[in-house]
């Protein structure tokens, strides 16, 4: 969710001093070696001083947000590293979402929820279904994401967000004026804004990590997860 996504704290030169040691990063166990990518990341020990604090705070605010720290958690920020100030740009993009607020937490969450399943990224969907389970989804509303369309678990404007998140990411992206005229009903125009950015920032995210082959990396291990919509 992102989403939510990862909220990515990139090095200011201030917080070089901070008491902590950015390459004591987890090594990967075996059972972690067979879920890697296409390509392996930059680990943090041959990693510079940005790109470890970047690791560092990724994991801190991954943490935060969803509760649990699985070892994979910068994986596809360790692919990025491979191109260094692409990684800066991402992370600094990552920022500015996660400090927006004009939008309904949960709408968000939801809205990037619905784009993930669309897209099938394992990654993304382990992520967000943590990430609304703690905005307050339920195990029964996770399972009736695919049917939403029947389902009286949600609301009106749940519903044509998630009508809006299927418009956009499905090929090519057609966004009918009756849908968004609904969405304008209850939205102002930065929440519009928001709304849409969340959606096509999840869009990225998810198909980056399909590309490169990153699995899941159990945020949701032993609870209900969202299932990837393939209709």
């Amino acid at each position: 969710m992102s989403v939510v996504g990862l909220q990515v704290e990139l090095a200011e030169a201030g917080r070089v001093g901070e008491n902590v040691d950015f390459g004591d990063l987890p090594v990967p166990d075996r059972e972690a070696q067979d879920l890697m990518a296409r390509i392996a990341g930059v680990p943090g020990r041959e990693a510079g001083l940005r790109v470890r604090m970047v690791y560092f705070f990724t994991r801190r605010n991954s943490a935060r947000l969803t509760g649990r720290a699985p070892s994979r958690v910068i994986e596809p920020l360790e692919i990025y590293a491979h191109v260094p100030g692409l990684l800066r740009g991402y992370g600094r993009l990552e920022q500015a979402t996660a400090n927006l607020r004009r939008l309904d937490w949960r709408l968000q969450v939801l809205a990037e929820l619905k784009a993930t399943t669309l897209i099938c990224c394992e990654f993304c969907i382990d992520l967000a279904s943590q990430i609304a389970r703690r905005s307050g989804l339920s195990d029964e509303q996770l399972l009736a994401l695919p049917r939403y369309h029947d389902s009286d678990l949600f609301t009106d404007l749940e519903s044509w967000s998630w009508n809006y998140a299927v418009a956009m990411i499905r090929t090519p992206a057609q966004v009918p004026d009756a849908l968004f005229a609904q969405l304008r009903e209850h939205l102002d125009e930065g929440q519009l804004v928001e709304l849409t950015h969340h959606i096509a920032l999840e869009n990225l995210r998810g198909r980056f990590k399909v590309a490169f082959g990153v699995s899941a990396a159990g945020f949701s291990e032993g609870m209900v997860c969202a299932v990837p919509d393939t209709a």
